[in-house]
């Protein structure tokens, strides 16, 4: 199971992209609202309905977080106690992390997520990566262990194969790339 979360501000298309690309890989992901309803709206006023609030996700069922990013929603994620708690137990056991754009910066780097990893993040917030111990790198998707990082909106596609493939596998993510003409 993928959570894919949602906070008032998130960015859209790095949210949408990944369950619809994971969906069509044929992984179980769910929009996860982590306001009080399930309908969040987005950074450029999508209203968009998650599939469950955040007190009915079963995080002991869950592979993998997902954390777009968008402003404020990156901050609205790390403002959220629970959720901060559930990022960093997966960040020390074997599950895996998918942040994208702000939400490196903004959600992993300050509680030392990426301290030693290879990371990317928005343009204009690369300090924030090297402040919290972790190694900036300017490539669109990176990936290090258990940590998938993405830069921004633009590669919100390519960023979410990369998810694909670390969940169901190098051939799966393929077919989904080849079909979606990636």
């Amino acid at each position: 199971m993928v959570y894919v979360h949602l906070a008032k501000g998130y960015e859209e298309i790095e949210a949408l992209t990944v369950v619809d690309i994971l969906r069509r890989g044929g992984v179980d992901a769910k929009l996860v609202s982590i306001e009080e309803k399930l309908e969040v709206q987005g950074a450029h006023g999508i209203n968009v309905s998650a599939d469950i609030t955040f007190e009915q996700a079963d995080y002991s069922e869950c592979s993998m977080i997902v954390l777009p990013g968008g402003m404020p929603g990156a901050a609205n994620l790390e403002n959220h106690e629970k959720l901060m708690e559930h990022i960093c137990q997966m960040a020390e056991g074997d599950g895996m992390i998918g942040a994208i754009c702000a939400s490196p910066a903004i959600v992993l780097a300050p509680h030392g997520i990426l301290k030693g990893r290879r990371a990317t993040v928005y343009p204009g917030m690369e300090s924030a990566i090297e402040k919290g111990g972790g190694i900036y790198v300017s490539d669109g998707v990176v990936r290090d262990g258990n940590i998938i990082t993405g830069k921004g909106p633009a590669f919100a596609a390519e960023f979410a194969v990369a998810i694909l493939e670390a969940i169901a596998g190098h051939d799966t993510a393929a077919d989904v790339a080849d079909g979606f003409l990636i």
